[in-house]
């Protein structure tokens, strides 16, 4: 079970990586014809959904592969599920419902990890 959380994780860390990236990065010019949902957002709060993102992936590996703090690992991922809720009410409201199904399985595999980090 442990090498099946440790793949969904560096898969987590990966995705949320790239997004975190792409969002700290990029103008919301060319943020928008992938991410719509920037345009009715200041940028630094898209700047600050990135930077979570960014933080959380490495939150999903580093502590406990170092083994320094490595309850920050399960803390991460509930964190990030926390995003994924919350851009899920988002996308609620706007009625786009595929990027929900997005949302509920990224924050349904976080919750996982974060589950089986803090019970083991």
């Amino acid at each position: 079970m442990n090498i099946a959380i440790w793949i969904i994780q560096g898969i987590l860390a990966a995705m949320f990586g790239m997004a975190g990236v792409m969002k700290s990065i990029q103008s919301k010019e060319k943020l928008a014809p992938q991410l719509p949902w920037v345009n009715d957002f200041p940028l630094g709060v898209v700047r600050l959904v990135g930077v979570s993102e960014l933080l959380g992936a490495v939150g999903l590996i580093v502590p406990l592969a170092t083994g320094i703090q490595p309850i920050l690992t399960p803390v991460a991922a509930a964190a990030l599920v926390l995003v994924m809720v919350l851009a899920a009410i988002y996308h609620a409201f706007k009625g786009e419902y595929k990027a929900i199904a997005f949302n509920i399985v990224l924050g349904g595999l976080a919750a996982a990890v974060a589950y089986f980090r803090f019970t083991s």
